[in-house]
């Protein structure tokens, strides 16, 4: 399809990527009522599953992903479940393992290029419940996820009928540069701490698999998808896992309506983040790139972020 003319306009001070980024990541609030379900996965792993409803009874459900040590409360989920639930749309926000405030069970956890696990409760959602209509909204790696899910596969559940990517590295060795730069220092550091957290209590539970001197060897992002994603999920390497999880390449076989919003001032995305080549060949597809908006930073009017609106006007539109 023809790329997506934005019409995001952010209040002057948070033209600046770094700002809206920061700001939505660490001041925004949303509250929401949240209920929790756990499922069991095949491998006898666990997911929690944070669901809120529209006050009426409805067949139509949001289910959303989130981004790299993300969870169902952040608010660039909750701020969509809370708007969508508003518009008579229910919404589960899916934590990926180990980030629901419980370490799951396994040694593995999650990674950009996992669709099993969607796979997974896809299922157990079809096979409990009864929507018609379901959506899909991912942020950042969420998003990856999201892409990678509905390209690879040809037969995804006939309930799916429409999906958004906001933020999206689909071109996660593009990505991956990126985050290593100076200018995303800030970044970088933040998310390599809260990893090396989450690897210190694996460690406790797996300790022939993690000592000091290997935790110590991690200095970067990618030392640790060398050090664990790599390992853990049956990668050669952290280049074989960048390769081989990017949605890039499975974005020209997607047949569901999808829209992808990547802001053109954010800096954790490389220039093949930017499909247009892959929008253009697919009509299915749609590149929405505001100048704007940072990563996951589409601050808007009453608390209601532009990504959002446009998630919901995109369902109405493609599917109504």
């Amino acid at each position: 399809m023809p790329i997506v003319e934005s019409t995001y306009k952010p209040p002057l001070f948070f033209k600046k990527g770094f700002v809206s980024t920061v700001y939505s990541g660490l001041v925004r609030r949303v509250s929401i009522k949240q209920e929790r379900e756990r499922i069991t996965l095949i491998d006898g792993d666990f997911l929690d599953l944070d669901w809120s409803y529209s006050k009426q009874k409805t067949n139509k459900l949001v289910v959303l992903l989130h981004g790299l040590e993300g969870n169902g409360q952040r608010p660039y989920m909750t701020g969509t479940a809370k708007l969508f639930n508003e518009n008579n749309i229910d919404a589960v926000c899916i934590n990926f393992r180990g980030c629901s405030g419980e370490d799951n069970l396994k040694y593995r956890s999650y990674h950009s290029g996992d669709t099993e696990d969607l796979k997974n409760v896809l299922a157990h959602i079809n096979g409990t419940k009864s929507y018609s209509e379901i959506y899909l909204k991912g942020i950042s790696l969420g998003a990856n996820i999201i892409l990678k899910y509905l390209g690879e596969r040809n037969i995804i559940p006939e309930e799916v009928k429409a999906a958004i990517a906001v933020s999206v590295p689909c071109y996660l060795a593009g990505s991956a540069l990126q985050l290593h730069t100076f200018k995303n220092k800030l970044y970088h550091d933040r998310f390599l701490k809260h990893l090396l957290n989450r690897l210190k209590v694996k460690q406790k539970k797996f300790p022939d698999k993690l000592n000091d001197k290997t935790l110590e060897s991690i200095k970067t992002l990618t030392d640790f998808d060398n050090v664990y994603t790599a390992k853990a999920h049956d990668f050669e390497d952290a280049l074989d896992y960048y390769v081989r999880s990017s949605s890039l390449q499975f974005l020209p076989k997607i047949k569901i309506p999808t829209l992808i919003i990547n802001a053109l001032n954010d800096s954790f995305l490389s220039p093949e983040c930017y499909p247009v080549k892959e929008a253009k060949n697919n009509d299915n597809l749609y590149l929405e790139m505001p100048n704007y908006g940072g990563h996951a930073g589409f601050i808007d009017k009453k608390n209601v972020y532009y990504n959002e609106k446009r998630a919901l006007q995109f369902v109405k539109d493609k599917v109504s």
